[in-house]
């Protein structure tokens, strides 16, 4: 819309969860409700510290699915609320502030809400950071990255492999679901800390991108691997250092025998087992090799460790700058298609990060 920023409304369209899942989601599960009028100020009414934006990019994550399911238990994140807006990490600009951090012009990135304009509330907007570094001029890197490389993912990578991992030249790599937002950057940060590294992925084409793009030293279908404990050994004759584990289930069951003594593996996610059951859960089977190799397996999650962004995007941006890591976006155009790109990672049809254009920067008339 043109000149947004200075209208004094303009139509806002929200993707709402229409009712919790079971097993695998579909886009009907979700919906995206026509426009109405909002304004382009902040009400009275709002808590102080909140901000308005105007959403340009929404980042499509693995860690959603389980809020889309009833909550059972305790979780890290709150499940999300049928028939309201779904929420997940994005990118924007704000038009409106009472947060005296961020002010009308700034683009920031964290969590937003599945719609055009967002008002975002303290404690969340204890969550927006300041975007710097975006730009033609100046090493400016694109905006999207922030949904990514520059992100959580980025931060989720950097966290995983060189401080719960804490890696030495030499060691062998494992990362499987390797071709999405988080392995691309886990195996090209191997390869730069002068590890061995191979990655799993779903596809002949993605295990070519892990090859060619990405700089994997090996790179394997897992579909086509009948025994997957068979093909990890052929790769790693000595055992495997480190292991970034991406997806559970039959894949960790497989590692875990073929993981070296004093072993590290950080645990990020277990994307194989979010679309089943309690009862169709994988069992994994081969845990006595946690005791007898002595070891080390870590889940960790992002928010326990923004305190260290600043540590990452310093030691980050100069790779981007000067072309060392390669960054792979599989962009969805238009809020509109936000429900089907993120049912689509559930069933491995991105290629790379998965996100959504919603708007170009210059619709906010900033």
């Amino acid at each position: 819309m043109a000149a947004a920023a200075t209208a004094a409304t303009a139509t806002n369209r929200r993707v709402i969860l229409k009712e919790y899942v079971e097993g695998y989601p579909r886009e009907e599960h979700m919906e995206l409700l026509p426009g109405a009028e909002v304004p382009l100020r902040l009400a009275g009414d709002e808590p102080p510290g909140s901000v308005l934006v105007r959403n340009l990019y929404l980042s499509c994550d693995p860690y959603m699915r389980p809020k889309m399911s009833r909550p059972l238990r305790e979780s890290y994140t709150a499940a999300f609320v049928p028939g309201a807006v779904i929420t997940g990490y994005g990118v924007a600009r704000v038009l409106d502030s009472s947060d005296p951090r961020l002010a009308p012009g700034d683009l920031v990135w964290g969590i937003t809400g599945w719609e055009d304009y967002s008002v975002v509330r303290p404690p969340t907007t204890a969550l927006l950071a300041k975007i710097s570094h975006h730009g033609g001029g100046g090493g400016g890197v694109p905006l999207s990255y922030y949904t990514g490389i520059l992100g959580m993912p980025g931060l989720t990578a950097y966290v995983g492999f060189h401080e719960i991992c804490a890696p030495k030249a030499g060691e062998a790599v494992f990362v499987s679901a390797a071709s999405g937002a988080v392995g691309q950057l886990v195996g090209q940060f191997a390869r730069l800390a002068g590890c061995r590294v191979v990655g799993s992925a779903g596809t002949a084409e993605k295990v070519e991108l892990l090859r060619a793009r990405f700089g994997f030293h090996d790179a394997f279908n897992y579909k086509e691997e009948p025994d997957l404990a068979a093909a990890l050994r052929r790769r790693f004759p000595e055992g495997i250092d480190i292991y970034f584990e991406n997806v559970g289930g039959a894949m960790l069951d497989a590692v875990l025998l073929n993981m070296r003594v004093r072993g590290r593996i950080a645990v990020c996610g277990l994307i194989s087992q979010y679309n089943l059951k309690d009862g169709e859960k994988d069992a994994v089977r081969n845990l006595s090799a946690v005791v007898g190799k002595r070891l080390r397996l870590q889940g960790f999650i992002e928010p326990d460790h923004k305190h260290l962004y600043p540590k990452y995007e310093a030691w980050v941006l100069p790779y981007i700058r000067d072309g060392t890591l390669a960054y792979v976006e599989d962009v969805a155009e238009g809020l509109e298609s936000a429900p089907g790109a993120l049912i689509g990672l559930f069933h491995g049809r991105n290629v790379g990060k998965q996100l959504v254009r919603v708007a170009d920067d210059a619709e906010t008339g900033a």
